[in-house]
Parts: structure tokens; C-alpha cells; sequence
């Protein structure tokens, strides 16, 4: 079957696991506290924050929150308030975000030749798209026809990728799914999608999945 869509995951396959790991997240830990103080009034993150546990006060949110992002644990709680928090820092021009350098090119012509394409990843939806709204390359959110986060599920889950081909409305068997993580390759294949194993600079054995150095690679 052709493909007519493709579902890409964003760290180390569109963006570098070092801008996420090393300008992001130590962003997110530095600015937390901050953040929630200067925003506690803010009812979307009033909603975030009754979500994790009502019960706690300030500090031991706080607490909490640091521990979360110490693990990388993907809890959409978590991620919805790094997302709210890295918004502020890409307005204020405190980073701009990292794409590799054939992502923006390849992007463009698959969009051109009809493909549509879709974001996979642990980061909320409002992350996802603040990124690709602030590469070096400019704003190229219009490329994309959706995005999606854990709401839908874990990234590891079959479930998961059940519930996207309900959104993007198209046989899995069309639909290329690209991720450095092979345990999120193997659920996208369970549930029936075509899969690319992105290894950039790091050695994969054996695998079942097409391998791919760059986005280039794929003879669409």
C-alpha cells in the first residue's frame, strides 16, 4: 500500500535529543517554581495543578514537580505545564528550538507531493507546536495536518495508535510512523501502521524495522 501519511515522533528523530535534554528541560527545572508563583491565579494552571493532588500545598507541588522532571516521567500533567512554562521562554527568545538539517527540506516536499504529516510525541500538543513554531528555520507549523500527546495514550501502548488512525481516518497499513524508539515502533506495527527506525549516530543491532540515518532516506 502507498503512503499517504506520516506520523513522526519529535526527539532524535525531528529534533535533537540534546536540545530536549539539555536546553529544555533544565529551562523547565530552573523556571518551575517561578513560574507557578507568578501564575497561581492563571486557571489553566489552576486546573493542572488540582489535577496532580489538591491536597498538597505550594512547596510540596513544587517538590513533586521537580522530582517528575528529574525521572522524565510522562505524565500529562507534567507535560502540560512545561509546555505553558517553555511558551514564555520561546517568546522572550530565550532559545529557539533545533531541527536537523534535512528535517525542514524533506517536510516540505512530502507536504508537497500530498502526504499528510502528524506529531506523535510525550510532550503536549501546545509544546509540540510552540517548537515548531520557534525553529531556526522560522514557523513551520502549517506543515502539519495534527498533533497529538499522551491524551490519547502511551507512546509504548497499541491502544494508542488505535486511537490515532481514528483521527487521521486512514488504513494504518498508509500510514509511516517515524520514532528513534523501537518499543514505540513495535506498537505502531502491532497495530498495523508501516514503521522507520530514525538512528541518527547511535548503533542499532537487529531489527525488524526499516533503518534510516535521515528523513532523506525515505523514497516516498
Amino acid at each position: 500500500m502507498p503512503v499517504k501519511a506520516i506520523l513522526t515522533d519529535i526527539e532524535g528523530t525531528t529534533t535533537s535529543i540534546e536540545f530536549v535534554h539539555e536546553v529544555l528541560f533544565p529551562y523547565a527545572r530552573t523556571h518551575m517554581k517561578g513560574f507557578l508563583q507568578t501564575k497561581v491565579s492563571d486557571p489553566k494552571v489552576q486546573q493542572v495543578l488540582s489535577e496532580i493532588d489538591p491536597e498538597l500545598d505550594f512547596e510540596s507541588l513544587v517538590e513533586r514537580l521537580d522530582l517528575w522532571m528529574a525521572e522524565d516521567r510522562k505524565i500529562t500533567s507534567l507535560k502540560t505545564l512545561q509546555g505553558l512554562l517553555w511558551e514564555e521562554g520561546y517568546r522572550r527568545g530565550d532559545f529557539k528550538a533545533h531541527l536537523y538539517p534535512e528535517v525542514h527540506e524533506t517536510l516540505k516536499l512530502w507536504k508537497a507531493k500530498g502526504l499528510a504529516l502528524y506529531v506523535y510525541s510525550s510532550g503536549s500538543k501546545k509544546a509540540q507546536k510552540l517548537l515548531f513554531e520557534h525553529t531556526l528555520e522560522g514557523d513551520i507549523t502549517s506543515l502539519f495536518d495534527g498533533f497529538f500527546d499522551t491524551t490519547v495514550g502511551a507512546k509504548r501502548d497499541v491502544s494508542s495508535y488505535n486511537a490515532l488512525i481514528k483521527h487521521i481516518k486512514l488504513p494504518p497499513s498508509q500510514v509511516l510512523f517515524l520514532s528513534d524508539s523501537l518499543e514505540e515502533l513495535e506498537a505502531a506495527q502491532d497495530a498495523g501502521f508501516m514503521t522507520a527506525l530514525v538512528c541518527r549516530g547511535s548503533k542499532i543491532g537487529n531489527t525488524q524495522h526499516r533503518t534510516i540515518t535521515n528523513f532523506k532516506e525515505l523514497n516516498l
